[in-house]
């Protein structure tokens, strides 16, 4: 099975939340809205989303649902094939939850992005994709060294514990200190409980630098491995669990 979370920036603190979860077992897709939506909405005033009004229903369809759907490129685009490069996905496996879950879904009318659920790959190890966060935030100088990057290239994290914005922020640096970017916000958890354990098996690599005219956020595409330990399991706070009780087991995260 497949697991996607959809999470949802404020636009005046900028603090994330994961607030729902989309799954898929090869037929059916399933969507349920999780505890962070419940946080967004005590904290932030979170709006529910308009094709899933109610905060306590599981939501199912055998197609991809509009809010997700319209976050996925489709092939008709003449810059498809050049998408699926910049995402680094295999031939004949850009199937939309494999696009979503690379691409972040992200949209400039809205606050919402998309991110995977990792899962031991064949090797058991942790390994997740992202593209660098933050790009439009620093100078020019930055893309540039990022321009200069080479494939599997090892990146640094480094806690920018002094973040107004976020004070468990890790930054992605370069071995001669150059800023590259940020992590994800929705992996900083796992990462500092792997990291915490045996940092030494925790590594960043450089996967595809993507030049002009891939859009800046998806310039640096990085990957993620560290060791799956047998206790660990990822996004297993309470924001990731779903708000509906009696939610069959094979949803949920444990």
């Amino acid at each position: 099975m497949k697991t996607l979370f959809l999470a949802w920036q404020d636009p005046t603190t900028r603090a994330w939340f994961p607030v729902g979860r989309l799954t898929f077992d090869g037929t059916q897709y399933t969507f349920v809205y999780t505890q962070g939506a419940k946080q967004a909405q005590d904290k932030c005033e979170f709006n529910l989303v308009y094709s899933f009004p109610d905060l306590h229903r599981i939501y199912t369809s055998t197609e991809l649902f509009p809010l997700f759907y319209n976050r996925v490129m489709q092939t008709s685009r003449p810059d498809y094939k050049d998408c699926i490069q910049w995402l680094n996905i295999p031939e004949n496996e850009d199937d939309p939850m494999a696009i979503l879950s690379r691409s972040g879904g992200r949209k400039v009318t809205d606050h919402y992005e998309v991110f995977p659920c990792p899962e031991p790959d064949e090797n058991g190890l942790y390994k997740i994709h992202f593209f660098a966060h933050g790009l439009r935030h620093f100078p020019p100088s930055t893309i540039e060294r990022i321009n200069q990057l080479q494939t599997q290239e090892v990146l640094y994290l480094a806690h920018e514990f002094q973040n107004p914005y976020d004070s468990r922020a890790l930054l992605l640096c370069t071995k001669d200190h150059h800023i590259v970017g940020y992590c994800p916000r929705y992996i900083v958890d796992d990462v500092f409980k792997l990291n915490n354990k045996n940092s030494e098996l925790l590594t960043v690599y450089v996967e595809r630098i993507n030049p002009v005219p891939a859009p800046l956020q998806l310039r640096l595409l990085c990957s993620l491995t560290a060791e799956w330990r047998d206790d660990f399991r990822p996004f297993s706070s309470q924001e990731y669990q779903p708000i509906v009780a009696d939610i069959p087991a094979e949803y949920v995260t444990t």
